[in-house]
């Protein structure tokens, strides 16, 4: 198993970095938080899971061990393959997700793309006795605080993947309507999906 990667980042991606290591250019997935923490050409270390399928290997990574245990340990749960344990680290931190299925709370399960009320409901009595309990300050990821937690998060995403201020600006200007409509509409803005907009908007832009 490949437990972390450490070196320079070679490049960055709306998904993926590139880290060089002994001159081999390893390409992992990550989320948008962690992503936003690397910037190109800085050296960086990763907590690493390998995935192994019949037609592929890919490396996911991470900012720390917790998150890598609890992506591994999400993916104990049926019907939880990779993306959807990486998607429920995009919106919520690990003890956010420990917190979620120590109070039962559907609601925070159900934001995460691709989890209805019924799945989280499923969900919630398989990760009961999983999980373990909170062992920090639970704080969620991708905008499920404040509405506006998704602009420092979405900046913050742009900057790391090499993108100027002014243009992370813009970016975010032009995707806010569709933030400001789901949050109106009772929903909580997700980065994931709003950093995919922005970028389209920048390559249109180009």
């Amino acid at each position: 198993m490949i437990a972390f990667v450490s070196g320079p980042v070679a490049a960055l991606a709306p998904d993926t970095a590139v880290v060089e290591v002994g001159g081999v250019g390893m390409a992992v997935q990550c989320t948008p938080n962690t992503l936003s923490g690397l910037r190109l050409g800085e050296h960086a270390k990763l907590a690493t899971s390998l995935v192994v399928r019949e037609d592929s290997l890919t490396l996911y990574g991470f900012a720390d061990d917790d998150e890598r245990q609890t992506f591994e340990l999400l993916q104990t749960a049926s019907g939880v393959g990779p993306r959807l344990a990486q998607a429920m680290l995009a919106v919520h931190s690990p003890d956010a997700l420990r917190l979620a299925v120590s109070t039962g709370d559907e609601k925070a399960l159900t934001a995460v793309p691709g989890i209805g009320k019924k799945g989280a409901q499923k969900l919630l009595l398989e990760f009961k006795d999983r999980l373990g309990a909170p062992v920090g300050t639970a704080r969620p990821v991708a905008g499920a605080t404040a509405p506006a937690g998704w602009r420092d998060q979405l900046q913050a995403a742009l900057v790391g993947l090499g993108y100027a201020a002014r243009e992370a600006d813009e970016a975010v200007a032009a995707v806010a309507p569709q933030a400001e409509a789901t949050a109106a509409a009772g929903g909580t803005p997700q980065v994931p999906q709003l950093l995919k907009a922005a970028l389209q908007t920048l390559n249109r832009a180009r």
